[in-house]
């Protein structure tokens, strides 16, 4: 494992950013103490450009080289989730509810110890973008911080990100050109009849079989729709309706996610269902009400600069994976990498509990491997003439 020796010099440090961070989880864009927490760091490692506020609790940082040259940016994630701890570790949250299930405390900690390598070295051309954001499991704060200009605004050209990942072996990094995770959409189907007393169905419209079939017939939208080497997945996962066995019901409401690899699968999983819906609840003479919510788009890798990762990856471990199959879990770095090229890497913590698990926690071991990654991404991305 070719740790940067000066990274690896500080890891005890690194350890105690990521377990302060642990201790003191915080939720979607509220995530003003981390962001404190982090910008204290930033100044106490002399770095003077830094911006806070953004997308409510988000902390951009630039890093300057030496003269004219490439900009970069680097992401982080900061926010936990509502979930309560049970890792037992001296660590844990002390805040009832909340903890760091998925490693954003980790991600923080190594983009932490890769700025406070480069702000020493500045063995670089150009300039370093440092992004920290909130919110990544909720409401998009990728999304957010788009919107609000920070490519624009920091002139950023490429841009690069880590996820920890509890399914590969420590120091173990898993990528692959275009697609490597799934949109996210969820949808609410309301069906609508009119109500009565169950002994008498002629006199009603009853929404129930109407909804069965519906449900049944939104399968057929994996199973003869999409090309059988293609990736979509439409579950359906909630069915209410119903408050006493005499009586047939006004509406009847399901619900479900729908999760796809392009944008072309996606635009036809969503015409389908609600052609499905309208077309079949005509049919037993009751009324489909389709909410459809668009949520994260697709992940998708730039050919070029994952090769680019790839090669820093295998610079910095011997272990990497360039075809990682594609997964149907979401993230909002894809908002950056509809804005800018570049790319997403997992990094191996070890085999272990799976993230949104209460028994996970982000292995410390990791993080001077994923700041070595970014900065040797910056080292050669900005190389000295």
């Amino acid at each position: 494992m070719a740790v940067v020796n000066r990274i690896a010099g500080f890891a005890e440090e690194m350890t105690g950013w990521r377990r302060h961070l642990h201790m003191h989880p915080e939720l979607c864009l509220q995530c003003h103490e981390t962001a404190r927490f982090v910008v204290a760091r930033l100044r106490e490692m002399g770095i003077t450009e830094i911006h806070e506020g953004i997308a409510t609790s988000g902390v951009v940082a630039v890093i300057e080289g030496q003269g004219p040259g490439p900009v970069t940016g680097l992401r982080a994630d900061m926010d936990a989730l509502p979930m309560q701890e049970e890792t037992g570790a001296q660590w844990a949250s002390t805040v009832p509810g909340r903890m760091h299930a998925c490693g954003h405390d980790g991600h923080t900690a190594m983009l932490l110890g890769a700025a406070k390598y480069l702000s020493e070295t500045r063995r670089f051309t150009g300039r370093v973008v440092l992004i920290f954001q909130p919110a990544e499991e909720s409401v998009g704060g990728g999304r957010i911080m788009v919107e609000e200009g920070i490519m624009d605004r920091f002139g950023v050209e490429e841009v690069y990100a880590l996820h920890t990942d509890p399914f590969g072996e420590l120091g173990e990094f898993r990528t692959c050109p275009g697609p490597i995770m799934g949109s996210v959409d969820d949808f609410t189907l309301r069906i609508r009849g009119q109500g009565g007393h169950a002994a008498y169905p002629q006199t009603c419209r009853d929404p129930m079989p109407a909804a069965l079939a519906i449900g049944q017939a939104l399968q057929t939208v994996v199973s003869r729709n999409t090309d059988p080497l293609g990736a979509l997945v439409v579950s359906l996962t909630m069915f209410h309706g119903g408050t006493a066995t005499n009586i047939i019901p006004e509406e009847v409401t399901l619900g479900g996610t729908v999760r796809s690899l392009t944008p072309q699968v996606r635009d036809m999983a969503e015409d389908r269902i609600r052609r499905i819906a309208t077309r079949v609840a005509e049919g037993y003479d009751v009324e489909a009400l389709l909410d459809y919510r668009r949520s994260y788009p697709p992940t998708i890798n730039h050919d070029d600069q994952t090769r680019f990762a790839v090669d820093i990856a295998r610079e910095v471990s011997s272990r990497v994976v360039d075809d990682l199959p594609p997964e149907m879990g979401a993230e909002d770095f894809s908002y950056m990498l509809e804005a800018r090229p570049g790319a997403f890497l997992f990094l191996g913590q070890g085999i272990g509990p799976s993230a949104h698990h209460p028994a996970f926690d982000f292995n410390d071991a990791a993080a001077p491997i994923g700041a070595s990654f970014f900065a040797r991404l910056i080292e050669k991305r900005h190389a000295l003439g």
